[in-house]
């Protein structure tokens, strides 16, 4: 339960890996030593061509993304058609958030939210449908027409793919009730509704509500079985444990349970009987290293098809002989590259695979299994493709932090730079409980790499997938010994002599934003700038400011952070703040923020950029009034980075395009705020002043 609520409350920031057109562009005086093209920022962050295909459940259509009047949106063609006879389905003016086909292929669902808020509503397009006369796009029904909620879709039913069960917190902000929704008309009726801190609801294979998950103020996750209207607890985890139900065996007599309870440090797949509660081992890591990771059923057998685990990359253990023979088959066809099953029919004969790695511009074939065929649908960075030789590799590396704790952690040098005395970006994932970075294919650092820079990834204590222990070892650490994993990585690359000490930067969204400012603030003399993207200064702020339906992570959150409740808590929260070392920042600092970014709000923003601006420190401020956490709009994320490329270039000496499309320029002006007139008035019980 833990990890589901670090990966929700404080999701990392998702850059897009996005592109649509090559293209060399004029580069600063100060360019780095590289005969690397300097490659169009465009092919980074502009709209791919085609991305997120998927395969219809009969394998007759295949959906896929694809601009529409500027913004990514769902278009559908028959399987036999060229692209180019593709039809816009939906027509978005934000981009989506997803999108998926029933079982039966009569609807698309997808989810959007307005401007970043994260209040989401469920929509749903019929794929045969004709527009209306005058209009482009055919009607998509909302089927969950209500404002100021956050709808989350339960359970998808295999048997009536008719029916779909959804939480909604309409009735109360902070707790998700239980509906069943008949997608074709829309009716919603309730089917639990959710006074007793329910967060979450397991179903088997044949749509019963079998299992419950509570969580109580103190953070506790008991995992209870309905029987009729009772619900009788069979197994509980601390606030510092996981549980996860990950389905049912074949007969839904058994489910199968991910958990780290009591002794176990690595998660652990279980099968256990819901009646007795007995637990019986199925899987762990072998080589003991990292957490269990993902689990794949067959929708048809109900069979395990395949495990997995990720380290440095991941390793899959097959237990079905035909997908196994299917992916060898596949590896052998694509040499040096990643192999993901993108989509598949009912039946699972037809494949949709991307083809990925990460010096590597992606690409989507079509796979018939049972003839072993192969058929290109489409690249969805094409000019990328072309200029793959300038793309740099991603090499994992580890380093021991300030107290001897190994720091998994992922380093990038320019291709066909001498890996000594580089200008380095320190990019800091989000969370920080449960994600982390992992290897493959990354805008954003090849990004930072074409410019001229060396990029570190560390996965500091908290980050997900290394255990408990390393889970647990961030609570009440944030400023301190997290931040020390990063800054021991800043001095491991300095004693290797790949980082110029005087040219290192230190940037990221979310968390990381907030280990953007503890760092200029903490370690002051370490960096040379920051880039600081939706993150938190005053923790006491973000804690007041959380979101009503985060309410059962409240004391996970206190967990991380301190109890704002209690003297120790509050010490401890102002000392973590950087607001309240806003007077130790002496290195210029650029701040990004979403007007209307629910989990760290505008306020985290303005507060830092006050405290700068009067104590006579140079801080730059863009401010996006259509976005939310993170920058999602085409011609934001392209101002965003046209504006983040130069101040780095100015600061650490790398290279930069100096052009941008004039839609871009004026967005970007737009996005500029002027510092001088920034104002913030805090709640009466607010601990907002700065020292």
């Amino acid at each position: 339960m833990n990890r589901t609520l670090a990966a929700y409350l404080l999701t990392t920031l998702s850059v897009s890996c996005v592109i649509t057109s090559l293209g060399f562009s004029q580069m600063n005086e100060c360019s780095a030593e590289t005969n690397s093209p300097l490659l169009d920022r465009d092919l980074f962050f502009g709209n791919p061509q085609i991305a997120g295909g998927q395969l219809s459940p009969d394998g007759r259509f295949i959906s896929f993304m694809k601009p529409y009047q500027g913004i990514m949106n769902v278009w559908v063609k028959e399987f036999a058609e060229p692209f180019d006879k593709a039809r816009p389905l939906t027509d978005s003016k934000r981009p989506l958030y997803g999108y998926t086909w029933t079982d039966d292929g009569k609807y698309i669902l997808y989810v959007k939210d307005s401007d970043g808020d994260e209040n989401m509503n469920l929509f749903a397009v019929d794929p045969s449908a004709k527009p209306a006369d005058g209009q482009e796009t055919p009607e998509s029904r909302n089927l969950t027409p209500l404002k100021d909620v956050t709808a989350r879709i339960m359970h998808a039913s295999q048997k009536n793919p008719d029916l779909l069960w959804v939480g909604l917190n309409n009735r109360d902000k902070a707790w998700h009730d239980l509906y069943q929704l008949e997608i074709s008309t829309g009716d919603l009726k309730l089917v639990y509704q959710n006074d007793d801190r329910i967060t979450g609801y397991e179903f088997d294979w044949d749509d019963n509500l079998r299992l419950l998950s509570r969580t109580d103020p103190a953070g506790n996750t008991t995992l209870l079985r309905k029987d009729g209207d009772e619900l009788v607890p069979i197994y509980e985890t601390s606030v510092t444990e996981d549980a996860m139900v990950r389905g049912w065996d074949p007969k839904n007599e058994n489910l199968y349970l991910v958990t780290n309870k009591g002794d176990l440090d690595l998660l652990t797949l279980f099968k256990m009987n819901p009646q007795t509660g007995e637990l019986r081992l199925l899987e762990s890591d072998p080589n003991g290293r990292v957490d269990f990771g993902g689990l794949r059923m067959d929708r048809n057998t109900r069979e395990i098809i395949s495990t997995s685990y990720t380290d440095d990359k991941t390793q899959y253990h097959w237990r079905d002989k035909d997908w196994e023979a299917n992916y060898k088959f596949l590896q052998e066809k694509f040499p040096g590259r990643e192999i993901a099953f993108q989509s598949a029919t009912n039946d699972y004969s037809k494949f949709l695979i991307a083809v990925h790695g990460d010096k590597y511009a992606a690409e989507a074939w079509y796979f018939d299994a049972p003839e072993r065929k192969l058929i290109h649908q489409y690249t969805p960075r094409p000019e990328l493709k072309d200029v793959e030789e300038h793309l740099a590799p991603m090499t994992p590396i580890r380093y021991a932090s300030s107290d001897g704790l190994e720091i998994p952690a992922y380093l990038t040098v320019p291709a066909g730079v001498e890996a000594k005395n580089l200008p380095v970006v320190v990019l800091v994932h989000g969370g920080p409980k449960g994600p982390r970075d992992s290897w493959g294919y990354s805008a954003l650092v090849q990004f930072l790499s074409n410019r001229g820079y060396a990029i570190l990834q560390p996965n500091f204590r908290a980050s997900g997938g290394y255990g408990k222990k390393f889970l647990n070892a961030g609570d009440l650490q944030w400023g301190k010994l997290m931040q020390d994993d990063i800054t021991w990585g800043v001095k491991h690359l300095i004693k290797q002599g790949i980082a110029d000490p005087d040219r290192v930067a230190i940037m990221g969204g979310s968390y990381g934003g907030y280990a953007t400012l503890a760092g200029l603030a903490f370690t002051p003399e370490l960096y040379a700038c920051g880039v600081d993207i939706v993150g938190p200064s005053n923790i006491f702020t973000l804690l007041e400011s959380i979101p009503p339906y985060w309410e059962a992570g409240r004391a996970f959150l206190y967990g991380m952070v301190g109890d704002p409740s209690t003297e120790e808590g509050q010490q401890r929260i102002r000392e973590a703040s950087p607001l309240f070392s806003a007077h130790k920042i002496s290195k210029p600092l650029l701040i990004i923020q979403g007007a209307n970014d629910p989990r760290v709000k505008q306020a985290e923003a303005d507060q830092i950029v006050i405290a700068l601006r009067d104590q006579g420190h140079k801080v730059s401020y863009l401010l996006a009034d259509d976005e939310g956490h993170g920058f999602a709009k085409p011609v934001n994320r392209m101002a965003m980075y046209a504006e983040i490329e130069a101040f780095l270039a100015e600061q650490i000496g790398g290279r930069y395009q100096k052009d941008m499309p004039e839609d871009v320029s004026e967005r970007l002006d737009q996005l500029r705020v002027d510092v001088n007139e920034v104002t913030y008035e805090p709640d009466d019980e607010s601990n907002s002043d700065a020292e």
